[in-house]
């Protein structure tokens, strides 16, 4: 079973929270292993197991990347550590960023460090563009595989990105 079949979802890429929410508080007080400790042992372990995946499962429907992530590898096109191949054009556009910021950082010049995130903030923005229509109306079963292959591109730039402006705070 899959996190949208536990939480009674269609496969979407864009989860709505507040439906989550209710879903997981739902099925933790269906499922909690507080409410089995009268129980066998082994009803209790299978209760213990299925909070542990109730809350990997809320965790990651609520992380918009993690949930990209996670229906990209429910498709096969992405594995747990996979080294995916960017661009040269990105990476020759990162590399020059990060030379900035060394620069900036070097300098301690906040007002360049300032300029150096609203410029990855409109990179994050230009790359989100081409495929915002894909994520917002994801049908699984009617998106083509080449759609899902432009959002795993979109999922890599933008990790490279966050990691990125994450060393900037």
């Amino acid at each position: 079973m899959n996190y949208f079949e536990l939480f009674g979802l269609p496969v979407q890429l864009v989860v709505d929270k507040s439906t989550i929410s209710k879903q997981y508080f739902l099925l933790q007080k269906k499922y909690h292993p507080d409410f089995y400790t009268q129980s066998g042992e082994d009803e209790q372990t299978d209760m213990l197991e299925q909070s542990a995946l109730i809350n990997k499962a809320y965790k990651t429907l609520q992380q918009p990347d993690a949930t990209i992530q996670y229906v990209l590898q429910l498709h096969g096109l992405i594995e747990v550590e996979e080294k995916y191949q960017l661009s040269n054009s990105f990476l020759m556009e990162m590399m020059d960023i990060n030379e900035q910021l060394m620069e900036a950082s070097m300098e301690e010049d906040a007002t360049k460090k300032a300029a150096i995130q609203q410029e990855l903030q409109n990179i994050q923005e230009a790359i989100y563009a081409p495929v915002k229509e894909i994520i917002e109306h994801y049908t699984d079963g009617v998106s083509t595989k080449e759609e899902l292959l432009q959002v795993k591109d979109y999922y890599y730039k933008k990790k490279y990105l966050s990691r990125i402006l994450a060393g900037l705070k």
